[in-house]
């Protein structure tokens, strides 16, 4: 399950820990890496996911195989060291972490389940990082419904939605909303999975205005463009969603340009961000204050603590109105470093007391606007041992 690699010679070292996270671990554990080179106070960076992840695990001191106790996993792997081990991911990590004298632990994409255990962590000296510092808070960012009745209870703006469960729910919705376009997406979920565009559509129940092709729509996908009575009739018909009922939200299509903004955060406070838009495959790095404006707010009323990300789309109007809030790094978080804030660095330099309390309005001085384009990139790894014994 694990490999401490010379687990003796760095026990007497603070550590920080990353486990499993979405898309950006082994960015952040490179940050993290020049962060050593270039401090006076040597640390271990430890490294732990459910996977065997080589291409993650080269730039960590320590790695760990991280144990599930569900079956929910989709590979036959995760299911059988849940029966190996019978012991939460929550335990398995504090334990290790005690070991390992970690001082910091960014908990990735199971962020509730540590959340959970709060007093445990903090009672072994050890700064949790989940995303925001509760149960409640965070269970209200992954429910985008719950999310966004919560940013009107605060002033903040953000998107309408209306939630709809049936199919005669999303009938009456368009019927009330239909002049106007709309998109939909499921109350919960990550990297826009079940988004789509509809068409216009008349008092009378027919599209009007652009209309979105039959085929089109299976042929170009990342459009995300679909004719309504088409998504009308396959969630009707859906086998999925008739086993598994998905809450879905229908919403008003926001015409303005959307953004990503990568937030530090502690407590509330909004200690370091970088915000970017992206325009064909080119993301534009900067700090915009108009957006700043709403995500300062946003950022106090659910308590966000750590890394998290947030996404806004501006109206007709031009008002920057939030999406959601995702309560861990993004995916394009490295992309922070060629603005010259690397807000990996930036954030555990303080947690690990290696640096003064960040202050946003120091951070913003310090950003360059500058474009970037992502690239494909590939790394070499060797076959994992447990997965060649399975085939």
């Amino acid at each position: 399950m694990d490999n401490p690699v010379n687990n003796s010679h760095h026990t007497k070292l603070n550590a920080v820990w990353l486990a499993e996270g979405q898309s950006s671990q082994r960015d952040m554990l490179a940050s993290l890496q020049a962060l050593k080179s270039q401090s006076n106070t040597p640390f271990t960076i430890i490294a732990s996911h459910r996977h065997n992840r080589p291409e993650i695990f080269e730039f960590a001191d320590i790695v760990y195989r991280e144990p599930s106790v569900t079956a929910t996993d989709s590979d036959e792997q995760a299911i059988i060291e849940s029966v190996e081990t019978l012991i939460p991911r929550w335990e398995f990590v504090l334990e290790q972490a005690k070991n390992n004298n970690v001082k910091v632990l960014l908990t990735g994409r199971n962020g509730i389940d540590y959340e959970a255990q709060r007093e445990k962590f903090t009672a072994a000296g050890i700064r949790l990082l989940t995303g925001a510092t509760s149960v409640a808070a965070l269970e209200s960012i992954d429910d985008k419904f719950a999310f966004m009745q919560q940013c009107h209870e605060h002033d903040i703006p953000v998107a309408d939605a209306w939630r709809f469960d049936s199919v005669a729910e999303l009938e009456a919705l368009l019927a009330k909303h239909g002049h106007q376009p709309l998109c939909v997406k499921p109350v919960t979920g990550i990297f826009a999975q079940g988004f789509w565009r509809l068409g216009k559509v008349k008092e009378t129940g027919k599209e009007e205005g652009e209309q979105y092709d039959s085929f089109e729509h299976l042929y170009f996908t990342e459009e995300k463009k679909i004719n309504t009575a088409q998504f009308i009739n396959a969630y009707a018909n859906s086998l999925m969603v008739h086993e598994h009922p998905i809450p879905m939200l229908l919403m008003p299509f926001l015409s303005g340009q959307e953004y990503s903004i990568d937030v530090v955060c502690e407590y509330g406070e909004v200690l370091a961000a970088v915000t970017r838009y992206k325009t064909g495959k080119i993301q534009h790095i900067g700090y915009e204050q108009s957006v700043m404006d709403v995500v300062i707010p946003l950022i106090k009323a659910f308590g966000c603590d750590g890394i998290v990300s947030v996404q806004t789309k501006a109206d007709d109007d031009g008002q920057h109105r939030v999406l959601e809030i995702n309560s861990r790094p993004s995916g394009g978080i490295d992309y922070t470093t060629h603005s010259g804030v690397d807000l990996t660095q930036v954030g555990f330099a303080y947690w690990l007391g290696l640096s003064e309390k960040p202050k946003l309005a120091d951070i913003a001085q310090q950003i360059t606007p500058c474009q970037v384009r992502s690239i494909m990139m590939s790394v070499k790894i060797e076959a994992d041992i447990e997965e060649e014994i399975l085939e």
